[in-house]
């Protein structure tokens, strides 16, 4: 079993003890979402072929990674860096310190554990198309060497995403599928003079462009080399378009404090603050939940 940390929220950025308490425990506890069964999810070595960690902001769990390694688990880091604007992104690092981030995470475990994540790619009246040509060249220059791989997707116009962008004011809008693949095809040929490939992330409908690959964010051959061995973890994807291998996520919606206006796993800032805030790093469950 693949465990993702967590699609859902910023585990390496926020609770990153809560993590290392729950594997050295052997596991973690968690509530379906669109359920509310509760499940008890086995962190032991036998049990996890290895994680896929999501953030915006490595720092305060880079050690944390070192625990993990040496517990024996291969490990991927999705990191996101965009660039965006703080009126878009409230709370993460500067994109400079982030790079410095990917770095070390490069210098211990070697090119293949980051992937740069340049999404969402937002369009709006501040971050057109060509500020994103721009904004991505000098990041992709700033990550040459850093990392092989670029994930790109496009923000899409979910109900609880349109409406916090509303409430924060900003004026942003879904391109036509042929500006999103002319702007593609510019990212993939940045790039690939960088040194790496660029995927886009489960947004079939934009296939066939020039240089631009199906991404696969939880990867297991990516995993498998890693680790050095081959991992037995079939494709699932979560949605028609998205060729991830089958894991399971640890991590809960409306938890992450970030403050992103864009973010589709918070539907509602004051939630997640709260639920934060009553985070207990020494509990089975990311925050307090009544299981009677």
């Amino acid at each position: 079993m693949i465990v993702s940390a967590s699609y859902k929220t910023d585990i390496p950025a926020f609770y990153g003890r809560w993590f290392l308490n729950r594997l050295d425990a052997g596991y973690c506890r968690m509530v379906n979402p669109y359920g509310g069964q509760t499940h008890r999810v086995d962190l032991t070595r036998p049990a996890v072929d290895g994680f896929v960690f999501w953030t915006k902001n490595l720092g305060p769990f880079l050690d944390g990674l070192g625990t993990v390694s040496e517990a024996g688990f291969p490990f991927i880091v999705q990191y996101s860096i965009t660039g965006l604007p703080t009126a878009l992104e409230r709370s993460v690092p500067d994109w400079r310190r982030s790079v410095a981030q990917m770095e070390i995470l490069r210098d211990r475990w070697g090119p293949r554990a980051g992937v740069w994540r340049y999404d969402p790619v937002a369009v709006t009246d501040a971050t057109p198309p060509a500020w994103h040509r721009e904004t991505f060249g000098r990041l992709a220059g700033a990550l040459r060497g850093v990392t092989d791989e670029v994930v790109v997707s496009f923000l899409q116009p979910y109900r609880k995403t349109a409406r916090n962008l509303a409430a924060a004011g900003i004026d942003w809008r879904d391109p036509e599928a042929d500006e999103k693949r002319a702007l593609l095809a510019d990212l993939a040929g940045i790039a690939a003079g960088e040194g790496m490939a660029l995927t886009l992330c489960t947004q079939p409908e934009l296939a066939g462009v020039p240089g631009v690959g199906a991404a696969r964010c939880v990867d297991a051959l990516r995993l498998s080399e890693l680790a050095g061995r081959a991992l037995a973890v079939r494709e699932k994807g979560n949605r028609p378009g998205c060729f991830c291998a089958e894991s399971r996520d640890i991590g809960d919606y409306d938890t992450c404090p970030h403050g992103c206006v864009y973010c589709y796993a918070v539907a509602n800032r004051t939630t997640a603050q709260r639920r934060f805030a009553e985070h207990d790093p020494e509990g089975e469950f990311l925050f307090p939940r009544r299981t009677g």
